[in-house]
């Protein structure tokens, strides 16, 4: 692994199946409720002081809405280009349409999808079953970037609660710009996974960053069980993505945009595969940003204004594992804005 020397951090700069385990483990009964937490949602007649950001919507969720979206959002992006997905378990059910990212991928010239390998015992621990596992699911139209297949480098984390530096997928530095495209939905450990959680565990190594992020320094790899269950929970956990999180948010500085896609949405994440639960909440949208805070925010108020009982399980998965603690630790570190502006292009 190489350090990321700050001359060339400043060049740029302006989880899981396991989690399944911790579920059917019976973990969950010890987990405490958390409050609601919720921003304002600023309209654009409101007379309010303050910034906000901008959040662009849409209820439509296929290839045409999904470019319109990005093309709103898309002015730093330039060079070569890093497009960071959840590819997903073999055969998973919830993973965005290849169809869809397919289309996608052509609008953006020089882009790449980009990927690591994970901490747990699954179909992509290694590179090799990594690849297998990509062609599988269908990730065969475009070049796909295993970007811990040669080691790690380490990225500051400028102020962060927990770390200082996280390493990262070592091809990381090959590119120019990044494009956070997120499946939102559900996550065992995380409540939910959104944007932060996209980057946060998604562009740290496997077998080091990840390691650094779930707070596991020690121990066997991959994790057994009895190693899951003792690795830091809750507000910690929350915590620690968002560190992580900041350290690539301020890697790319002002060329680095976020993409939600709020579809499927099980309380369980792409790295459930087919155990995943069936999504009880209704498909939303999609909504892109360049403001890692807002958007995810944006999400998570969407999911909660929902009228009816749909939204329970998904409810019940994020207020139970605390993730609405990821929002407030994204503010605490200043990675964005709470207050926002929902723009719909419809």
């Amino acid at each position: 692994m190489k350090d990321m020397s700050r001359r060339d951090f400043m060049k740029v700069v302006g989880t899981a199946a396991a989690g399944a385990f911790l579920y059917n483990a019976g973990i969950t009964g010890a987990l405490a409720q958390a409050p609601v937490v919720s921003a304002k949602k600023v309209t654009s007649q409101d007379d309010g002081q303050g910034s906000r950001a901008k959040v662009y919507f849409t209820k439509h969720i296929d290839a045409a809405h999904l470019i319109a979206l990005y093309d709103k959002i898309n002015e730093g992006i330039y060079g070569k280009v890093a497009v960071k997905l959840h590819t997903g378990e073999k055969n998973g059910p919830n993973i965005l349409p290849r169809d869809m990212v397919k289309a996608f991928m052509a609008h953006v010239p020089n882009s790449t999808i980009v990927e690591t390998n994970t901490l747990y015992k699954g179909d992509r621990y290694t590179t090799a079953s990594h690849r297998e596992t990509l062609q599988v699911n269908g990730w065969t139209f475009c070049p796909v970037d295993i970007m811990d297949e040669e080691g790690s480098v380490n990225l500051p984390v400028r102020g962060g609660k927990h770390l200082k530096e996280v390493a990262m997928g070592g091809h990381i530095v090959n590119y120019d710009s990044m494009i956070v495209l997120t499946h939102f939905k559900g996550h065992a450990m995380g409540g939910y996974g959104g944007s932060l959680k996209n980057i946060a565990i998604g562009c740290a190594s496997g077998q080091v960053g990840k390691r650094q992020v779930h707070g596991y320094l020690t121990g066997p790899m991959p994790p057994g069980n009895g190693e899951w269950a003792a690795m830091p929970m809750q507000d910690q956990f929350m915590e620690l993505m968002a560190d992580s999180g900041k350290a690539t948010v301020d890697y790319f500085g002002k060329h680095i945009v976020f993409l939600n896609v709020l579809r499927r949405m099980s309380v369980d994440c792409d790295c459930a595969g087919v155990s995943a639960a069936e999504p009880k909440i209704a498909d939303l949208g999609m909504m892109a940003s360049t403001d890692i805070l807002a958007i995810d925010q944006a999400s998570v108020d969407m999911v909660y204004d929902r009228k009816s009982s749909d939204k329970h399980d998904l409810i019940e998965r994020i207020e139970s594992r605390h993730g609405l603690h990821q929002l407030q630790a994204m503010r605490d570190l200043k990675m964005g804005n709470d207050k926002y502006e929902l723009i719909s292009i419809d």
